[in-house]
């Protein structure tokens, strides 16, 4: 008799993508809920108790990582796959040392991520061609300690930052940069987490203490 398919939960903030994935994953494995925020998945973990939780990277309120901090706090322990639109290094890296097993990114096929979940439920670590090469040499000797808190941020983290140190809004960064205001708003996120604040106006704060909107 064969094991049972693992039970899973979708967390994504794109409701269009993760009904998709619902859609496709539905005839291949047991999908207990969606979510759609830090807060839904949080919920839906504590109250499905999942075997897989199938995860987003950048959503608003600090993203996959505080997903997986919530989970831990609650005591649960469910096994975590990022599924992810980004293979920067720095994202793969802070989301398996956060107790992800496993990252993919969004172009592979329903049928390898339902293999994808199976595995990393049954014990293995899975990741995409080529992000198995990021957290190989990540883990691979003691991390190099940064300098100062500005050397845990990104470039384009850095860039983010002092536009918020200068007052511009959101959609001010985004068409300064040429990004989407919600990859600003997933830059904030990262940068709130990495430097332990908890709100944009601490944020300004620490920034413009450090001269950083000059």
């Amino acid at each position: 008799m064969s094991a049972p398919e693992p039970r899973v939960v979708i967390v994504d903030d794109h409701k269009l993508f993760r009904s998709g994935v619902h859609a496709e994953l539905e005839p291949l494995l047991e999908i207990l809920a969606e979510a759609g925020t830090v807060d839904e998945a949080e919920a839906a973990i504590a109250v499905h108790e999942p075997d897989v939780v199938l995860l987003d990277v950048h959503m608003p309120g600090g993203g996959g990582v505080e997903v997986i901090r919530r989970a831990a706090a609650a005591g649960l322990r469910p096994t975590f796959l990022a599924l992810s639109v980004s293979d920067a290094a720095e994202d793969v890296i802070a989301v398996i040392r956060a107790g992800a097993r496993g990252y993919v990114t969004k172009n592979i096929s329903p049928a390898e991520l339902a293999d994808a979940v199976r595995r990393v439920h049954e014990g293995d670590a899975v990741f995409s061609p080529r992000l198995a090469g990021f957290v190989l040499d990540a883990f691979t000797g003691p991390a190099p300690q940064p300098e100062t808190e500005l050397d845990l941020l990104t470039p384009r983290e850095r860039e983010v930052l002092q536009h918020i140190a200068r007052g511009y809004m959101y959609k001010e960064i985004a068409l300064r940069l040429d990004i989407s205001p919600k990859t600003v708003e997933a830059h904030v996120s990262s940068v709130l987490r990495k430097l332990q604040l908890s709100s944009r106006h601490e944020l300004t704060r620490w920034a413009a203490d450090r001269g950083l909107g000059l």
